[in-house]
């Protein structure tokens, strides 16, 4: 199910012009404060390695929609900036994924499915690692 709906998200997302590493990176990067973050937090953030990050900024740096400065705090560091034609592409392709997300997901849903996902993914969530009781304690 959910690689049948993040299939036709990512199609639908690409008539926006971003991938969905793209998206993600420019998504979680305007969440940080002054839409900028180191390459080490953004990369932690979103639970990529640096250097997957690394590359992944490299592209979308050459295509504008972030910049890399260098880090005051790292001179070994830089910072991941969301620049202006980023957030243009972001909030176009915002519209596109949720609508993608509503059409494929949210609308073939009614309210009880809804509160049941709530309820198993609050399960899920909480539940102790398998094989693992007490919260990790044999």
């Amino acid at each position: 199910m959910m690689i049948a709906v993040q299939a036709g998200v990512v199609h639908d997302l690409a008539t926006s012009g971003l991938s969905e590493p793209d998206y993600e990176v420019l998504s979680t990067l305007v969440e940080a404060p002054e839409m900028m973050s180191t390459l080490h937090a953004q990369a932690q953030k979103m639970g990529w390695s640096r250097s997957r990050l690394s590359r992944h900024a490299g592209r979308m740096e050459a295509r504008e929609l972030i910049r890399r400065d260098p880090d005051p705090a790292d001179g070994r560091g830089c910072l991941l900036v969301l620049a202006p034609l980023g957030l243009d592409a972001l909030r176009e392709a915002t519209a596109v994924h949720l609508e993608s997300v509503r059409r494929r997901f949210a609308d073939r849903l009614d309210a009880r499915d809804l509160l049941d996902i709530v309820r198993i993914s609050g399960k899920l969530a909480h539940a102790p690692e398998p094989g693992l009781r007490d919260g990790g304690r044999e």
